[in-house]
């Protein structure tokens, strides 16, 4: 396989990974606010918070190495194409 498909498919395995953290987290949270645990479930709900961000990270990562390949080429019209 070729070395930047496989780089973007770590990431790709990374974000899934913190994404499947940060659910997990909002489930307990919630069953915690449920028990009446509201320190508890605030924690929770901030570890959600947290991997949601590693995994907008990593997508933003993939982003960026798109937009720096990427070219906007003109028609002769005048309107942008891909």
């Amino acid at each position: 396989m070729n070395e930047r498909l496989e780089a973007a498919a770590l990431l790709y395995d990374e974000a899934a990974k913190q994404l499947d953290l940060a659910a997990r987290h909002c489930e307990v949270a919630a069953q915690h606010f449920r028990d009446n645990l509201v320190p508890r479930g605030a924690a929770h709900a901030w570890a959600a918070r947290g991997h949601l961000l590693e995994a907008e990270k990593r997508l933003d990562e993939q982003a960026r190495e798109h937009s720096s390949r990427s070219s906007i080429e003109t028609t002769p019209g005048g309107q942008a194409s891909a």
